[in-house]
């Protein structure tokens, strides 16, 4: 270890600048004046600064600015158990990234997974929690050509394998091998090499980091609204209040839809108004509010599309009910495990209605979703309501299991 970066520090030299300023002006002076030699860096195995990250030495910004070899993070152990934990900082094999979280998003699938304390798909306790970020690589692995230290990112939470049966028939979101990356809510994130090569984009300048971290839940949005299949004049009714719920609003409000947004709460219905929405139905009791959606349809026919953002079986029969004959339901919200929901058959079978479900998004969906946040007619400000530190992340979801006011919070580590 006598040669090694981690020497240096460990011996009072705790980054380059402080180094330069003792009258060490480079790594290579500071080893001739006292630690070790280039000969003995290389007797033990270290014979550059590039070979020392190769075997494991953090990058210059995170194992010599920083001086540490551990970072902060939010472990999930179970049902509304997350700890802020220290964890060591990940390393970049080959195809990976290492990227500096400048921003993590609260969402309602995390909110879920919190309630819960497991994802079926995407994350098994204890493992690293949180998945839309956007951040700058600080270190690139060995063959990754296309990111370089500094570029500013979205990475996306998955990635598909493009071989399979589903990947063929451009059924991404349901690959049979999708791999999922959580950790966004930490000081660095480890990007695993298909999802660099995939699914991880490069940021506009005009566009701030914290909006560029939209992209993932915008994508399903998008995903939501076109698996819908609408057509030009379509009434599209959206259940649900919650950041989802509103996406998909406001994505159908920008594509021209008239648009009715059925919330519970008033600042939801705020919200709905200011991204579109033509009516908002604010109602906790659901008879009520299918009779006041249809009564704003042409002879009280019913929607042309009810798409469900909350996912429990009320609110999916509830979507049942708000369509004309031959409309299209989309059960966009997932419930949870081993639910079950009662459907009228008849109504589905005599009044020809499509049933739809929209799952996760597809690597082109992605960059459609972060086309639309820098083309700048996406009200990307509108839906991150606070901020908050890491250390905070606790309580900001125990207000937000409370029913707050909050769209999104922005988590800064």
């Amino acid at each position: 270890m006598a040669g090694t970066v981690k020497r240096v520090i460990k011996r009072g030299r705790s980054t380059v600048k402080t180094a330069i300023e003792h009258g060490r002006a480079t790594v290579e002076t500071a080893i001739e004046h006292g630690r070790a030699t280039v000969d003995s860096a290389i007797l033990h195995g270290r014979a550059t600064v590039e070979t020392a990250f190769v075997h494991g030495r953090a990058t210059v910004e995170t194992a010599i600015e920083h001086g540490r070899a551990t970072m902060r993070a939010a472990i999930l152990h179970g049902r509304e158990d997350v700890r802020i934990e220290n964890v060591p900082v990940p390393r970049a094999a080959r195809g990976e990234l290492i990227v500096r979280v400048d921003a993590a998003l609260t969402c309602g699938t995390d909110l879920k997974v919190f309630r819960r304390g497991y994802h079926a798909r995407m994350i098994v306790p204890p493992a690293l929690f949180g998945h839309e970020l956007a951040g700058t690589v600080v270190e690139a692995g060995t063959g990754v050509m296309e990111f370089a230290p500094g570029h500013r990112v979205v990475a996306l939470n998955s990635a598909p394998c493009g071989r399979c049966y589903f990947c063929e028939r451009g059924q991404e979101n349901l690959c049979d091998d999708l791999i999922f990356n959580n950790g966004a809510y930490a000081e660095f994130i480890r990007i695993p090499a298909r999802i660099v090569a995939k699914n991880t984009l490069h940021v506009p300048d005009n566009v701030p980091l914290e909006h560029a971290a939209l992209t993932e839940p915008l994508a399903c949005a998008v995903h939501g609204l076109e698996d819908s299949r609408p057509r030009k004049g379509d009434i599209v009714a959206v259940i649900g209040g919650g950041p989802l719920g509103l996406m998909i609003l406001h994505v159908a409000a920008l594509a021209g839809f008239e648009t009715i947004a059925l919330v519970k709460h008033e600042g939801q219905g705020e919200a709905a108004k200011q991204l579109g929405a033509a009516y908002v139905i604010k109602s906790p009791n659901i008879r009520k509010a299918i009779r006041e959606t249809r009564a704003l349809t042409p002879d009280e026919r019913g929607v042309d599309i009810a798409i469900e953002a909350v996912g429990i079986p009320d609110t999916w029969q509830e979507a049942m009910e708000l369509v004309r004959k031959g409309g299209t339901v989309n059960f966009f919200g997932g419930c949870a495990a081993n639910t079950h929901v009662i459907l009228d058959t008849n109504r589905v079978h005599y009044s020809d209605i499509t049933l739809r479900a929209t799952f996760h998004h597809t690597p082109a969906i992605c960059r459609k979703a972060l086309e639309l946040i820098a083309g700048g007619r996406f009200q990307a400000g509108a839906f991150i309501t606070g901020r908050a530190h890491l250390y905070e992340l606790n309580r900001v979801f125990e207000k937000l299991m409370n029913r707050s006011s909050e769209i999104k919070t922005a988590i800064v580590p």
